[in-house]
């Protein structure tokens, strides 16, 4: 059975984007050492990678080269996608892709950016463990890690480590 993962970086205040959908406060720290938590070494044991809608939006819009061409993508969305970067499944029913990745058994899933569709994997206890960067910027406003809906849980820490240029990283199992 598949592990469905989170990792994400947040501000000091909880948001994962301004509040005009920009990252741009995220990619000061870019150059940041995490060792073995690196962003590439993480990816290289990710099998599958889900994404929303509007994460998918934000990286299409990247002229960089498609990230994750070793891996299935699968982007959770209502609308077609008339010019698909790199080859995607898309799902509209959460319920269904959840017990579709459950089934899988060649590797973990990453549960990639978006709070609403992270949140929703929360509230139907699909997501088994999160590892968020702490990055010590306020933002004011924006996009929250966590939407507010009234969810409720207790996560157990697994791990809490000071890394590079002020961010911490916390690792939690659910």
């Amino acid at each position: 059975m598949a592990r469905i993962l989170g990792y994400i970086a947040a501000s000091l205040d909880g948001l994962i984007a301004t509040e005009d959908d920009t990252l741009d406060w995220l990619f000061t720290y870019n150059d940041m050492d995490l060792g073995e938590h690196d962003y590439r070494i993480f990816l290289n044991r990710i099998r599958t990678v889900v994404m929303g809608r509007g994460a998918y939006d934000f990286i299409a819009r990247d002229p960089s080269p498609w990230a994750y061409g070793g891996q299935r993508v699968i982007v959770v969305t209502s609308r077609p996608i008339d010019e698909p970067r790199g080859a995607l499944e898309v799902r509209g029913d959460v319920d269904a892709l959840i017990r579709e990745l459950r089934e899988l058994d060649d590797g973990d899933v990453w549960m990639m950016g978006g709070g609403q569709l992270q949140m929703a994997f929360l509230e139907r206890g699909a997501l088994d463990e999160i590892e968020i960067y702490v990055i010590p910027e306020m933002l004011g406003g924006g996009r929250p890690l966590f939407p507010l809906t009234g969810f409720r849980a207790s996560p157990t820490l697994v791990s809490a480590k000071a890394i590079d240029k002020g961010c911490v990283r916390l690792h939690y199992r659910f």
